[in-house]
């Protein structure tokens, strides 16, 4: 008998809806792979589509953005987190209506377009407040957001993510700076970026995709967000997230499969299949033992025994988060328990 090659990530999906800082680049510089895999991606005539939370930049500088980093792309390829909040602001206020915004140009050009009118103090007339990361966010700024708040006006914030990587590391993120206004006002905001699956299903209908992967390095944005969309999702390594916060994480963020980068969107990749208390993929096989889960073939390193043991816990811990260990073959700890790894 023939047997039938190993699908590869791309024969799975029809359209790949990627993060940008941690999952292609870090500030400036490309994550190694990256670009290859957009470019391999389109190659194959998948679609492709940049959904990002970062709300300092317009779709145009988004682009622009990624050529620095030798990756071309048109505005039209992008679903913004300040897209997704001025529309949401732009259906159910009037036309015309004065939000105060709490971020930068960028976000203020997106309510523009919408037919809303920014404006950078706070006054009576203000109806809503709507918060984007930007770096010269400042304190005067801020406190707007806090007086127009406290005074009951909407609030939007683009995203929560508490960091964003950068060329030196992870800086202070949009959510950072929201719960400075959280505490200060004991408001809580509306959020219209990822983890709300608003964003993924927007990309996901402008493509007309029916079997997206959402690709991202951030367990509490891009794969929670996925998860609430229905969708597959790859988290990669590069960014903020580990293989051990993963594999411990509630069900609502835990990724389809794990990868350390991009480097294999086109190679064979194996599924896996779960058996009882068992599973294996490809020449690799896990199986439980009490709460543990124990490699019987293969290296605990092998991204074939995450991929089976993802998909064990998947059919045997679909509501709770896994508190146990993953073993080797000789029973030494490869993964750290759930307590020891937070």
């Amino acid at each position: 008998m023939i047997r039938r090659p190993d699908p590869s990530l791309l024969d799975l999906h029809d359209a790949l809806l990627f993060d940008l800082d941690g999952t292609l680049m870090h500030g400036a510089r490309p994550i190694p792979h990256a670009v290859e895999a957009v470019e391999t991606a389109r190659a194959a005539g998948r679609s492709v589509v940049f959904a990002t939370n970062n709300a300092s930049r317009t779709p145009q500088q988004a682009a622009d953005h990624l050529a620095v980093i030798g990756l071309e792309a048109s505005p039209e390829e992008f679903v913004t987190s300040p897209q997704v909040a001025s529309r949401l602001l732009a259906e159910d206020l009037a036309p015309g209506a004065k939000v105060l915004v709490v971020g930068g140009p960028s976000l203020a050009d997106q309510l523009r377009a919408d037919g809303l009118e920014p404006v950078e103090t706070d006054a009576e007339d203000v109806v809503a407040v709507v918060q984007g990361w930007s770096p010269d966010l400042g304190w005067a700024r801020l406190a707007e957001g806090a007086y127009a708040i406290r005074r009951g006006a909407r609030w939007m914030a683009t995203n929560v993510d508490a960091t964003l990587p950068t060329e030196r590391g992870l800086a202070p993120g949009n959510g950072s700076l929201v719960a400075s206004l959280r505490h200060a006002t004991g408001a809580e905001p509306e959020v219209a970026g990822k983890p709300e699956p608003g964003m993924f299903t927007v990309a996901a209908t402008r493509i007309g995709a029916r079997r997206p992967l959402v690709v991202g390095d951030r367990l509490d944005t891009d794969i929670e967000g996925a998860v609430r969309a229905g969708m597959d999702s790859l988290l990669v390594l590069t960014g903020v997230d580990t293989v051990e916060t993963a594999l411990h994480a509630e069900p609502v963020r835990r990724p389809t499969f794990i990868t350390p980068d991009l480097a294999g969107i086109s190679a064979p990749f194996p599924l896996p299949v779960v058996d009882g208390d068992g599973a294996r993929c490809g020449a690799v096989s896990v199986r439980r033992e009490g709460e543990d889960i124990a490699v019987v073939h293969g290296e605990a390193d092998d991204p074939r025994v995450l991929r089976a043991v993802l998909a064990l816990l998947r059919a045997t811990h679909p509501e709770h988060a896994w508190q146990g260990r993953l073993l080797s073959r000789d029973g030494a700890t490869a993964l750290p328990a759930a307590a020891a790894a937070r």
